[in-house]
């Protein structure tokens, strides 16, 4: 795992935020760092119950509990103060809900990111790694547009920090995570246990597969690798909707019976990691893409070179042109996931 790259002491004594904290991101995050020589984890989220059930859970001293909204710059400027990185994982995800209160999607995805990195900036937070998604490329929905405005923000505000702040920003980017909350196949697992027909918008879609230790994998690949401005993306399968029916009907050794509703608000049809513009200029590692930052200013004429430069032709990265699995893979691939989180 990336973890292995940070060096034994490197988080040694710091004070970590985890932003959206008590999330699927959250819980396994402050398991990894609580492996950590850790001096303390911020954990700061709206959800007071949650936050409860997590002080009961890890009972740990370590942990630190702070009740706050993102869209509340007060509450943010508490909770950043004397941290030395922050996990920015707060948001909205939800892309029906989104699409019926897009405002709240600005108030959380866009304003209350700013509102995340003015006060952490101030601070001088070392560094500040922040989760965005596939849905923010290309984005159909108003999900995924604000996270697309939060990743031009993040961005910018990279670009524009002077030489005397040593805070570092950058971003993570990853499609569905297997099992976190608010993922489609524990909703399927929960209409196979009940015995009722599970309601697929497309059989044919295809979304990208990815394990929850696998985003805390590239979140901390992030981490340690991440430049101002960069995005970093996880090389990930994907599999069709159909296929992942089929899987977990072997699985439970059920017979599975679905009902086609069709597409719900803003639903797409495959997902895009990357476009072939940000493929072009990414850099290729064994399992991550990163996409730099374009550090030019607004005046081009400094960049220009005579001559024409050969282009080279990329295609967008996207869920139905990386590997994707089959029922076997898939199986294989779920099992033990679902094991884990006793389903």
């Amino acid at each position: 795992m990336v973890i292995g790259m940070i060096k034994k002491n490197f988080l040694s004594k710091s004070k970590i935020l985890i932003t959206g904290g008590t999330g699927s991101f959250g819980n396994a995050m402050t398991k990894a760092l609580l492996n950590k020589n850790v001096k303390e984890i911020r954990i700061f989220s709206r959800d007071e119950k949650k936050q409860d059930d997590m002080r009961k859970l890890y009972n740990n001293n370590k942990i630190k509990f702070y009740i706050g909204d993102i869209r509340d710059s007060n509450s943010v400027k508490n909770a950043v103060r004397d941290i030395d990185y922050i996990f920015h994982a707060a948001a909205l995800k939800q892309v029906p809900s989104c699409e019926f209160y897009p405002m709240e999607a600005v108030k959380t995805n866009i304003l209350g990111v700013e509102n995340v990195l003015n006060h952490a900036c101030e601070a001088n937070v070392k560094k500040i790694v922040c989760l965005s998604t596939d849905k923010a490329v290309y984005p159909i929905n108003a999900m995924g547009v604000s996270k697309a405005m939060m990743e031009k923000i993040i961005i910018a505000k990279s670009r524009f920090l002077n030489k005397n702040n040593k805070t570092k920003i950058c971003i993570t980017r990853y499609g569905n995570v297997i099992c976190s909350r608010g993922s489609v196949i524990p909703l399927f697992v929960d209409f196979i246990k009940k015995g009722k027909p599970i309601l697929v918008t497309d059989l044919s879609m295809t979304r990208f597969m990815m394990s929850l230790e696998e985003a805390i994998d590239l979140v901390f690949f992030a981490f340690v690798s991440g430049n101002n401005g960069d995005i970093l993306i996880k090389k990930s399968p994907a599999a069709t909707i159909s296929t992942v029916i089929d899987s977990l009907s072997e699985i439970f050794n059920k017979k599975i019976f679905k009902k086609v509703i069709g597409p719900r608000h803003g639903e797409k049809f495959h997902e895009t990691l990357m476009t072939k513009e940000e493929h072009l200029a990414s850099k290729n590692f064994k399992n991550y893409f990163q996409i730099p930052s374009d550090t030019r200013d607004l005046n081009y004429e400094k960049y220009f070179s005579k001559g024409r430069k050969k282009i080279k032709i990329f295609n967008d990265y996207t869920s139905s042109n990386t590997n994707i699995l089959n029922k076997k893979e898939t199986t294989l691939l779920l099992k033990p996931i679902l094991k884990q989180n006793n389903y």
